[in-house]
């Protein structure tokens, strides 16, 4: 019983001599201040835009994530910044450890979430309008950008001008639920199928709402844009279009200064359905990096978070438009898992 107790003692001894706490990695050492020493962070971007772009945008990073992981108790010796060769290629360099860090969009995330954990979700400015009813974003005001951040933002079905569009929007607006048939018996525009905000997301609302999907629709034209989905609209081609939840701001003077109309675009369209939250990108770690662990992970939200409070690291993280971050989890991008699982059973038909 001596014995054990002696060990037990020279046990506490040693973590407490070396500043490392019992059940944290083997291989961690601290510097003469007691920072924990890490001799190199690897971080990932998707090729979104040019790579030499990217590079050169974030090249500021290496430093500004040094100092802010520094203030967190973390002295890491070098900042490697790359740039995959697609988003897929990032996504594996997580999953096998090659890379620390990723600035990844939700759905890459998804694919990858064996291999990587989310951290955080870039905020944008928020709207004035977030609500998943309906009748609430038809008000006759403008959507207009609010103060502040959002994680995430809404796809919309939206009617038109058309005698059909106004019959959908006077039974939504009256507390009426649409039928299927109330939607079957009108023309629709969607954009493509990889389109979280003009296909997917409404997808998974009609899925939800009727059991039905988007092809199931017995009248449907495919746009190339929001902007010619929108003329359509305007012009009565159309009677009910998909699309993100500024988009009326976006076109509000193109409404009447090019489409034609003579009342303004508040009054002329009605939103008649809202669809989950799509969350915007991410920052997902490794969860195979032999320096990541919970302390770490903490030491990296705070960091880049403050990081996004700075005019240098909003330059750099605008590269990505992203205007801030905020604690993620992975229950946050649930309806992307069903949004990817829609995409397969697409691709398989």
């Amino acid at each position: 019983m001596m014995k054990r107790f002696i060990a037990l003692s020279l046990t506490v001894a040693l973590c407490a001599a070396t500043f490392v706490g019992c059940g944290k990695k083997s291989t961690e050492t601290v510097d003469e201040n007691g920072n924990k020493v890490i001799d190199k962070l690897s971080v990932y971007f998707v090729p979104s835009k040019d790579p030499d772009e990217i590079v050169t945008a974030t090249e500021p990073l290496k430093t500004l994530l040094k100092d802010e992981l520094l203030n967190e108790g973390y002295n890491v010796g070098a900042i490697d910044i790359s740039v995959g060769t697609s988003y897929e290629a990032v996504g594996e360099a997580l999953s096998s450890g090659t890379a620390d860090i990723g600035l990844i969009p939700g759905g890459t995330y998804v694919l990858y979430d064996d291999g990587a954990d989310v951290i955080l979700t870039a905020t944008r400015a928020g709207l004035s309008k977030d609500s998943d009813n309906a009748k609430d974003w038809n008000d006759g005001k403008a959507t207009e950008k609010a103060d502040t951040q959002a994680a995430s933002y809404r796809s919309l079905i939206i009617a038109g001008p058309t005698e059909k569009g106004q019959a959908l929007a006077a039974k939504v607006n009256s507390g009426e639920e649409l039928t299927w048939d109330d939607l079957n018996g009108v023309n629709w525009s969607v954009m493509s199928s990889s389109s979280p905000a003009g296909y997917i997301y409404p997808s998974l609302w009609l899925q939800d709402k009727y059991q039905k999907g988007i092809t199931d629709l017995a009248s449907v034209v495919q746009s190339d844009s929001y902007g010619s989905a929108m003329a359509r609209l305007a012009s009565g081609q159309i009677d009910v279009m998909l699309t993100y939840a500024d988009a009326r701001t976006d076109f509000a003077d193109k409404w009447t200064s090019e489409y034609g109309r003579t009342a303004s675009i508040w009054e002329e369209t009605n939103v008649i359905g809202v669809t989950a939250p799509i969350y915007n990108d991410t920052i997902s770690v490794s969860k195979t990096s032999k320096a990541m662990d919970e302390d770490l992970i903490k030491a990296l939200q705070d960091a880049f978070m403050n990081i996004a409070q700075t005019e240098e690291g909003k330059e750099v993280i605008g590269i990505y438009t992203h205007e801030g971050y905020k604690v993620a989890t992975s229950a946050d991008y649930d309806a992307e898992r069903d949004a990817q699982k829609l995409i397969q059973e697409l691709n398989a038909k």
